[in-house]
């Protein structure tokens, strides 16, 4: 069976749409009885109710967002933390892992009206729904995180549809933050003037352009529009990602180069020809890789002759174009992102990443379970001498090899309960 479909799958197991399983049995006897190629037929009725499904992986991201604990006495007097989501489908189990990596020292429980979640510091359980509870009391780690909305709270890129559309209203009661929105609202004007006269960076960002629908065709098209940051004034068009709509894998590089500026797609230049040639000797199909660049537009500076030289992008440029490349992860939802570059990183991992000490060292973050970052194909090209480049070529096909087989072994973390 095909990966893409199995992945998909178990996403639909969680949704709430009472046909799936008719659907999934329908499409498993298309897929193996004459038609394996029927995942690539986008205009197939049932292939386009089946990527409906992926709406679960995305409710599985905004559980991860949205879930606040409370702090409670546990049983033995110890310190326990409780927090009651409701989600759109039924993903307790699907989102209960990322809660455990990322809260393993504390005990907590995750109530939902179909599910609930334990951690008792060592193993994971599973119980029933629960309704809404209402004794859960107010504690101190509200007022910091409250205190901390607060400070982080960006008046300039203020949208009330899109917040309440990603941040749905039903959620409000269990955010503390959410009684501090209107407020905030109400003192938008004042706030964007101040920062206006002390700001670093750009008035707009990517945030301003973001369309309302978020797949990759909606993306893409509205990238085409962007002005967030200056660089739009000079670069030809926007260079957005290409790839599979899910693809597994995601590369991201730094910025489109003269080529991909006047073509229009990323990585079709010299750089991307040896991209191509370490992914087929690293063993990862071409066509399962998805590749876009942490900024969007072509950065340069003319010199001679007229040629436009590439120029690295600045911390403001990167921080601007961020939302692009947040969304087309989010919309992807892809098992391994390579980051190709230090720029990359920096966006991606971490903003004091650096390429030569943790090159190849797997991270987990909110984009992907495995996420790593090596050097970018044009850095090999423009090494001094056919020794350094053989030397850091094989330190890139290595990285990828490492990639690969994280691809290999990729596994459901809980199985979905039927």
């Amino acid at each position: 069976m095909p990966r893409e479909f199995l992945d998909l799958a178990s996403a639909a197991a969680c949704h709430r749409e009472n046909g799936r399983w008719e659907l999934l049995y329908r499409m498993l006897w298309r897929l193996t009885h004459g038609t394996p190629e029927l995942l690539r037929l986008a205009t197939d009725d049932d292939v386009r109710q089946f990527r409906r499904f992926a709406a679960v992986r995305r409710d599985v991201h905004k559980m991860h967002a949205f879930v606040r604990f409370r702090k409670i006495a546990g049983p033995k007097g110890d310190e326990s933390f409780v927090a009651w989501h409701r989600p759109d489908h039924r993903i307790v189990r699907l989102a209960a892992p990322f809660f455990v990596r990322r809260f393993s020292v504390m005990r907590w429980a995750i109530l939902t009206p179909d599910a609930s979640a334990l951690w008792d510091g060592e193993s994971l359980r599973f119980g029933a729904g629960v309704a809404a509870p209402t004794g859960l009391r107010r504690d101190d780690l509200e007022g910091l995180w409250k205190a901390y909305y607060a400070a982080t709270f960006n008046p300039a890129r203020l949208n009330p549809k899109a917040m309440k559309r990603e941040m749905a209203l039903r959620h409000w009661p269990t955010l503390p933050e959410a009684e501090l929105i209107p407020d905030l609202m109400r003192d938008v004007s004042r706030r964007v003037e101040t920062m206006l006269e002390t700001t670093e960076g750009f008035a707009m960002s990517a945030a301003d352009f973001l369309p309302q629908e978020q797949d990759l065709e909606s993306l893409r098209e509205a990238s085409a529009g962007c002005e967030g940051c200056p660089l739009y004034q000079d670069a030809t068009q926007t260079v957005f990602g290409k790839g599979p709509e899910h693809a597994r894998v995601v590369m991201v590089g730094e910025v489109p180069g003269d080529m991909e500026d006047r073509q229009g797609d990323p990585f079709v230049g010299p750089a991307g020809k040896l991209l191509d040639d370490a992914l087929r000797e690293a063993g990862i199909d071409r066509g399962t890789v998805y590749v876009t660049n942490a900024v969007k537009h072509f950065k340069f500076k003319i010199v001679g002759g007229g040629r436009r030289l590439h120029q690295k992008p600045g911390i403001r440029e990167i921080k601007a174009c961020k939302p692009w490349l947040e969304a087309e992860l989010d919309a992807i939802q892809p098992e391994v992102v390579v980051c190709l570059g230090a720029t990359a990183a920096q966006s991606v991992i971490a903003t004091d990443f650096r390429i030569t000490k943790q090159r190849g060292e797997v991270f987990h973050t909110d984009y992907a379970p495995v996420t790593l970052a090596t050097y970018h194909p044009s850095a090999i090209l423009r090494a001094p001498d056919k020794a350094a480049r053989a030397k850091m070529y094989d330190m890139l096909l290595e990285d990828l090899r490492t990639a690969a087989r994280h691809l290999d072994v990729a596994e459901p973390e809980l199985a979905v309960e039927r």
